[in-house]
């Protein structure tokens, strides 16, 4: 059984909405924050939650404070409200991918006003946010990490601790940058394939099975081939933000930014061209376009 937390939720899409509704079976008391996507919040609100009107009230009737937004710009913002609010004792947990520049300078000033800052990214889609199994790496102090894990273990069923603050934040970008960095891979793999008589099934068939085979090369070829939507449902604009972040992440370390500056630049090409809400495999559609392949296979000679 859960204990006595009272827990705030700020931003119920996509992902928060199943790690939200995690909490809630667990048994915690939950508070969500007003959303302009109403069908979640109703959803939450059948199974107890309480709705708040605005991040005050929400902090009001919280010990702990999830946060899964879009980006460090939102946390930042709903962070200095929370601390506006008077948050002397109470914990924010900021799931989301947020610059980790950005989160050590925002754990110093929560820290200042008795606040704990705690970031947990995630891995994985919204498919295992529902379920429960989502994985998230952890940078807290241990003695935090320990006070939090058993709230974490509701919606996630892979828990590293990975370092101090900002620490989850890092690794979680260093993991997108991998991801996002095959994808750009596979899709000029594919476009140069159609250019010279190899189809997208046929590379698969190859690749498919073999030692560069993974979960995250299935669910793009699950588009690819599939035509399957829905089976990564990460969209361009935030892969795009990510890589900005590893970018800028890059240049705070001093470190020559070759490769993801190339996987950022191609994102920003994507997000420009008006594609920011496709998902991350049809980065590939984008990439064949702009070299003239048809979804046939064919090229354009």
């Amino acid at each position: 059984m859960a204990d006595r937390s009272r827990i705030g939720f700020v931003g119920v899409g996509l992902m928060g909405h199943g790690m939200a509704k995690n909490i809630a079976e667990a048994g915690y008391a939950l508070t969500v924050l007003a959303h302009r996507n109403r069908e979640p919040v109703e959803e939450l609100k059948g199974r107890g939650a309480a709705e708040a009107a605005s991040v005050a009230e929400l902090s009001a009737a919280s010990d702990v404070i999830f946060l899964c937004l879009p980006g460090s710009p939102q946390v930042e913002a709903t962070v200095a409200a929370i601390l506006a609010a008077g948050a002397d004792g109470k914990t924010i947990i900021d799931t989301s991918t947020s610059n980790p520049v950005s989160t050590r300078a925002l754990a110093e000033r929560c820290a200042a006003a008795g606040v704990t800052l705690i970031d947990a990214p995630l891995s994985r889609t919204p498919k295992e946010a529902w379920e429960g199994t989502l994985d998230t790496m952890v940078g807290a102090s241990e003695a935090d990490f320990d006070r939090v894990r058993p709230l974490l273990e509701t919606w996630a069923g892979k828990v590293v601790r990975v370092g101090e603050i900002g620490a989850g934040h890092t690794m979680k970008l260093l993991n997108n940058f991998v991801s996002l960095g095959y994808a750009s891979i596979y899709s000029e793999a594919l476009a140069i394939g159609a250019k010279n008589g190899i189809d997208a099934a046929t590379f698969h068939g190859v690749i498919g099975g073999g030692r560069m085979d993974c979960g995250f090369y299935q669910t793009f070829m699950q588009y690819v081939v599939g035509r399957d939507r829905d089976a990564h449902k990460f969209t361009l604009r935030n892969a795009h933000k990510d890589m900005r972040y590893v970018v800028s992440l890059a240049n705070e370390s001093g470190i020559a930014s070759h490769v993801s500056s190339t996987v950022k630049n191609g994102l920003a090409t994507a997000e420009s061209l008006g594609r920011g809400d496709d998902f991350l495999p049809m980065l590939s559609d984008v990439v064949a376009e702009l070299n003239g392949v048809r979804r046939d296979g064919d090229a354009d000679r």
